[in-house]
Parts: C-alpha cells; sequence; structure tokens
C-alpha cells in the first residue's frame, strides 16, 4: 500500500481537529448572527440593475445622441434583468419550504432557466433592434451584471 504524503497526513489532521472542535449553534446564536448578517432581497438587486440599465441606456443615448446605441444598451440590460426576475420569481418564497436536496436541485434549475433565457434574448436582439450596436448592447448588459454590488453596497445596515 503506497504511503500518503506528509503534507496530505497534516490536512487530513487539521480536519479531525476541526470536526472535533466543531459546536453547532444555539437558537440565540443563530438569530443574533442572522440580525448582524441581514439577506439581501434579490427584489433589491433588480431594481438596481434597473436603475443601472436605465442610466446606462440613457447615457449612451445622450452622450452618443444616436438613439439606437441607447436602445442597444438598453436591451442589454434587459437581457440579466428580465431573467434575473423570472430566477427570483422562481425561488422566492419556495426554497424554505424545501427539503435541502430538493432546494439545490430547484436552484439549479431555475439558473439553467436564467441563461437559457438569456441566450434566447441575446439571439432575438438582431431582430428586435433595428441598427444594434453590439458593443452598447453588451456596455448595458455588463453594466447591469455588476449593479448587484451597488445592491450589496448600499444594503441597508441593522444595528
Amino acid at each position: 500500500m503506497k504511503k500518503m504524503p506528509p503534507a496530505f497526513d497534516r490536512e487530513e489532521e487539521e480536519q479531525d481537529e476541526q470536526a472535533r472542535n466543531f459546536k453547532p449553534l444555539t437558537a440565540d446564536e443563530a438569530r443574533q448572527l442572522r440580525e448582524r448578517s441581514p439577506q439581501i432581497s434579490p427584489w433589491r438587486v433588480i431594481a438596481g440593475q434597473i436603475i443601472a440599465g436605465l442610466v446606462v441606456a440613457l447615457a449612451t443615448w445622450g452622450l452618443t445622441g444616436r438613439q439606437n446605441l441607447g436602445w442597444s444598451a438598453g436591451y442589454g440590460a434587459l437581457s440579466v434583468i428580465v431573467p434575473a426576475a423570472v430566477f427570483a420569481r422562481g425561488l422566492t418564497g419556495r426554497l424554505a419550504s424545501l427539503n435541502p436536496s430538493t432546494a439545490v436541485m430547484a436552484f439549479f434549475v431555475w439558473e439553467m432557466v436564467k441563461m437559457a433565457l438569456t441566450v434566447a434574448m441575446l439571439f432575438a436582439a438582431p431582430r428586435l433592434i433595428s441598427e444594434l450596436s453590439w458593443p452598447a448592447m453588451l456596455v448595458g448588459l455588463v453594466v447591469a451584471m455588476q449593479a448587484y454590488w451597488a445592491a450589496v453596497v448600499f444594503a441597508p445596515r441593522r444595528k
């Protein structure tokens, strides 16, 4: 039988030590942890994406003077916002009532729906937006995708 290198032995010992020292939280400790780290609503994130999408579309239109660039950037943002809203609607409220393995499966199914809807919207873009500008659309898409950072930064803090 092959002997494991010493690094693996140390890592296994550390994992065993951590398992022995594991202490589940009491109900009061869990409540205090939730109060210190409140969850951010997915609808708050989507609202941030909507605001970011509107800003980038209007800014693109205003700075370039070209309406098609504004529509392209706005559609790029919508290609993130609409699938995110479908994803959030599919998951909110239901996960808490599901057992853990079903909840994980539901998450992955809705994530696949979200990705498929995003891809479908991107494929439909040339038919829906006259004189589509792919770079402007991608800017709108990226800005809306990154808007969740603003939702985290501006999330209400508990005392």
